[in-house]
């Protein structure tokens, strides 16, 4: 098979879409475990939380920037379809970014600007849990092939493929995988004091336990709502599918024997296979069952330009990414000394 210009920057586009879960997820869930955060040590938990989160977070969402350009640029069909059929679970998902990103700003920063962090806190957690939450009953929408686009023009309706029982589903299962992958991480931020480590090793495991359920439960809904998606699962996807089942155990072995490390690594190589899993199921569609990749991609000179200047970017990014994780991430815990609440 010989890959085209347009496969090409596809799977670029969805390696950006796998870093942005693998990375911001945990953004994403360590907003959520800070509005659950409980008991004697919950200000010490938030504190883990911020700390951890605070040098990389608007980094992460590069990412997410990259894949809407690229998808833009490179695919304007099925970027018209997508921003067309899903305008109002991609607003809300948008919106919640943003409210997440000045809350935890306003709560970090702006005690004597805002008055008490208390109700940022509480809107900085919510946040973490809608835009996840929209944005996986959007990937549920387009997984279903709810979204029917016959040569570019949306027919089918507003509120098709993001209401079912099944995105409400994948909804329930973003979170909670973003909440495990967060945990995890965390784990590893709070090695130097294994109370805390043991508060998170515990929610790594609830998480665990809720996102293994949704899981299971997208595939009974699937089947009745999203057939063509359990079809590519076991077809193309199958490999990927193998890996997660595998993999699974791993992950939460990890957590319960205490290797913080081989946990996080574990839980971010299960959200990498399920999306990859998905990714295969549905090739060659970008937005099945209508758009195509190759039938939806830009001009062979405008595709050309972009593997250009991605590459150029990239040479350019990658290594000031890996500086800044390399500067703040590879010392010292997340609830060092200098750390603040």
């Amino acid at each position: 098979m010989i890959v085209s210009e347009a496969d090409a920057v596809g799977a670029i586009l969805w390696l950006s879409l796998t870093t942005y879960a693998v990375l911001a997820g945990a953004d994403f869930g360590g907003g959520v475990w800070d509005i659950l955060a409980r008991g004697p040590r919950a200000a010490r938990q938030r504190r883990a939380i911020a700390t951890a989160m605070g040098p990389v977070w608007e980094a992460n969402h590069v990412w997410l920037i990259f894949m809407i350009v690229g998808l833009f640029t490179a695919f304007p069909t099925a970027f018209a379809a997508l921003a067309t059929a899903l305008n109002l679970p991609l607003t809300i998902a948008m919106t919640g970014i943003v409210l997440r990103g000045a809350a935890f700003a306003f709560r970090a920063h702006g005690r004597e600007a805002v008055g008490s962090p208390d109700a940022w806190g509480v809107v900085f957690g919510g946040a973490s849990i809608v835009a996840p939450a929209f944005l996986g009953t959007a990937a549920a929408a387009v997984a279903a092939g709810a979204i029917r686009a016959p040569n570019g023009q949306v027919t089918s309706g507003f509120g098709a493929g993001w209401t079912t029982p099944f995105a409400v589903d994948v909804a329930l299962f973003s979170v909670s995988i973003c909440a495990y992958l967060a945990a995890t991480y965390l784990m590893v931020e709070t090695e130097a004091e294994p109370d805390l480590q043991a508060d998170f090793r515990r929610r790594a495991v609830l998480a665990a336990v809720a996102s293994g359920i949704f899981a299971v439960g997208g595939l009974v809904l699937g089947w009745v709502e999203a057939r063509p998606l359990l079809t590519g699962l076991l077809g193309r996807g199958l490999p990927f599918v193998v890996l997660a089942l595998v993999n699974g155990p791993i992950a939460l072995l990890a957590v319960l024997r205490g290797r913080p490390r081989l946990a996080r690594a574990a839980v971010a190589a299960q959200v990498t296979f399920v999306l990859w899993a998905w990714a295969l199921g549905q090739w060659p569609y970008l937005v099945p069952p209508d758009l195509t990749i190759r039938g939806t991609a830009a001009p062979s000179s405008t595709l050309s330009l972009l593997l250009i200047v991605i590459a150029v970017g990239m040479a350019v990014l990658l290594p000031s990414l890996f500086l800044l994780f390399r500067v703040f991430k590879g010392v010292g815990p997340a609830t060092s000394s200098s750390a603040k609440p």
